[in-house]
């Protein structure tokens, strides 16, 4: 028996220490809660019921360079409803003012508005949905209306905006404008403009503090905000939307005509390198046209004829070559190491000089002049093309520049070819249209190779922030010499080469055309000859202010493709366009014409004017218009017949005449 009770005790004594020890374990963790561990889960709690959200920050306007708009953001709002926190007196007071005005601005009725609100009360709905989308003048408008003019708390409304960028300029530029976005990752792609300045476009966002309601819906605590978002920088561009309309739908019309693949075109001021327009059309599968892709920028390829240029700017650098040195194009047709360059016009040209082979863009001519004075130590022939920072980047601002490539000795694509290839623009040659136009503004530039550039300058309302300053990437390209030497050449192929059919005598142009063949190593190329059209030059040819390049890639060959026919018509559109439109310089020039045969015309008519009183002038000779002038102040009644000058006169010279008499002239 005492045994028993004994082992009963014992198990009284267990339990009672087991309940001892969870005791203060419960004890100690409700301290440990309380004092240690108490601000996190008092923080846990309140992460649960409150939440502080960024607003993100308005990006800053893009403008071009006369103070228009390429990009901008437009703040929306949207209107929602807090049906539980508006007491029942403000409630009833405003319910019917309110489903009036919301009947007037979106309509749908009074009766909508009005049952529609105390449906959500009855529902202790706290986030109805009153508008979307609405414009900044329909919110102060919207928050201004009955009950809700009383706030958050008393008037129940929840505004929410966000911020959407648009761009005027529709499609238009729309790959050299840009975008910015960032995935769910965090990860950023940045094109364009917009992505190249978003670090000043940005801005900093803020932060509002909202509260958890029903559904995980998330409601304002307060109509402020916690930190306020600070607006980015206006960037402004070298972009000119003028000139960028015509750019755009001058290359437009071309790749539509000729049913292209895709095309670019570009215009550099020529002093400051300031890129004025650029344009980048891709066709769909429906046969229209977008901005798919920067191909001024990013796409590299073998150039073609537009390359003779820096071919023969090294040649006569190097002095092996004159503009007067004679070649022969035999019947254009060259074999060098079994392969054979060939000239498009057939039978060559004879024994022309290097200026002439250049003006009509002769393969033979240009690899021969080449060839023969650099097969020996072809690796001088490319140090003269490194010189001129063909085989550099430009290194600019916009995200995705192609990389040159300019085949060196002793590369692995290096072969007995590549010297002969080269000097017309093949031979694995890689360079962009914005690399190529900028050496060609250089030549424009009397030698100085200056940085294409996109911007201005950073501004915060009148505050400039930076400035974008002209940067010379090469201030001498070669001599003056050359630089004039190659000038005359380009205007030549204007007035009597290659592109003759785009000159025009009311203003100058100077540049060269290229006829590139492309994907050249597909089995179907015969059947289906492919090739790179482009023109390149600038104007005026005296004194150039603007150097342009535009490039079509894959016209259809059986409308066209040369480059002189192709992209030829879009580089004079655009000088054509901006002679007219957009005044190369803002001097106006005297009105006064000398004219030798109507000063003398004039002379005889002041002399017959002074000296005629009552004797008949001697009219024979002058235009009819002088003639009917002077005779009809002497009050003589004049009847003509004939068209142009006068021969013959009824009354004979230095007879005197009456008043009203009739006189007979005869025209020629």
């Amino acid at each position: 028996m005492a045994t028993n009770e004994k082992h009963i005790l014992n198990r009284l004594y267990f339990v009672a220490g087991c309940m001892f020890i969870f005791a203060v374990a419960v004890i100690i963790q409700l301290l440990n809660i309380q004092f240690v561990e108490g601000d996190k889960y008092k923080q846990m709690a309140e992460d649960r019921t409150f939440r502080n959200f960024t607003i993100p920050a308005n990006r800053g306007n893009l403008y071009d360079s006369n103070g228009n708009l390429l990009a901008t953001s437009i703040p929306k709002y949207d209107i929602r409803f807090d049906a539980v926190t508006v007491t029942n007196k403000n409630f009833e007071q405003n319910i019917m003012p309110l489903a009036k005005e919301l009947n007037v601005m979106f309509g749908k009725g009074v009766s909508y508005w009005s049952l529609s609100l105390r449906t959500a009360r009855v529902n202790k709905h706290r986030y109805f949905l009153v508008a979307r989308n609405l414009g900044y003048s329909e919110y102060v408008r919207v928050k201004n209306f009955p009950m809700f003019r009383l706030g958050a708390n008393k008037g129940g409304i929840i505004v929410e905006q966000r911020t959407v960028r648009e761009h005027p300029l529709g499609e238009m530029a729309a790959r050299t404008v840009g975008y910015e976005r960032k995935d769910d990752q965090g990860y950023y792609t940045r094109v364009g403009l917009e992505g190249a300045f978003g670090p000043f476009l940005d801005g900093k966002d803020g932060h509002r503090l909202k509260q958890k309601i029903a559904k995980g819906q998330w409601k304002p605590i307060s109509d402020n905000n916690e930190v306020e978002p600070k607006d980015g920088y206006d960037v402004i561009s070298t972009i000119d939307v003028n000139i960028q309309d015509i750019a755009h739908h001058a290359l437009l019309a071309q790749l539509e005509k000729y049913e292209a693949d895709h095309g670019t075109v570009v215009v550099m001021e020529t002093e400051t390198g300031e890129i004025k327009a650029i344009s980048n059309l891709g066709r769909t599968a429906q046969g229209t046209y977008y901005e798919k892709l920067n191909y001024a920028v990013g796409e590299t390829h073998e150039p073609g004829s537009t390359f003779k240029l820096m071919a023969l700017v090294v040649a006569l650098e190097d002095k092996v070559i004159d503009t007067s040195t004679i070649v022969d194009t035999e019947n254009g047709v060259m074999n060098v190491r079994g392969y054979k360059v060939r000239d498009s016009h057939r039978g060559g040209y004879g024994k022309i000089s290097a200026a002439k082979a250049f003006e009509v863009s002769s393969n033979v001519g240009v690899v021969k002049l080449i060839y023969e004075n650099y097969k020996n130590n072809p690796q001088k022939f490319v140090e003269g093309l490194n010189r001129m920072n063909l085989n550099q980047k430009l290194g600019i601002s916009i995200k995705g520049e192609g990389e040159p490539y300019i085949p060196q000795p002793g590369d692995k694509k290096w072969s007995g070819l590549s010297l002969a290839w080269m000097a017309y623009g093949y031979g694995s040659i890689q360079i962009s249209p914005l690399q190529t136009l900028t050496f060609y503004n250089a030549i424009a530039n009397d030698g100085v190779m200056v940085k294409p550039r996109f911007i201005k300058e950073v501004r915060e309302w009148d505050k400039v922030i930076e400035k974008n300053e002209l940067k010379v990437l090469n201030p001498s390209i070669c001599s003056q010499e050359t630089i004039d030497k190659v000038k005359a050449m380009m205007e030549n192929v204007v007035v009597r080469g290659t592109a003759k059919s785009l000159y025009s005598p009311n203003f100058s142009m100077a540049g060269k055309t290229g006829t590139a063949q492309t994907e050249y190593w597909m089995k179907d190329w015969n059947a289906n000859p492919r090739y790179i059209s482009s023109f390149v030059g600038y104007f005026p040819a005296d004194n150039p202010k603007y150097t342009s390049i535009v490039i079509i890639h894959k016209p259809n060959n059986k409308v066209g493709y040369y480059g002189a026919d192709v992209s030829g018509p879009v580089f004079k559109r655009i000088a054509q366009k901006i002679y007219t439109d957009t005044p190369i310089e803002d001097t106006i020039e005297s009105l006064e014409v000398k004219d030798d045969k109507v000063s003398k015309d004039f002379e005889k008519y002041y002399i017959a004017a002074q000296s005629s009183n009552n004797l008949m002038p001697n009219v024979v000779g002058m235009p009819v218009m002088d003639a009917l002038s002077l005779l009809e102040n002497m009050g003589l009644s004049v009847k003509v017949s004939g068209n142009g000058i006068v021969k013959n006169q009824s009354i004979p010279a230095g007879e005197k005449i009456k008043n009203n008499q009739k006189v007979a002239l005869s025209l020629s």
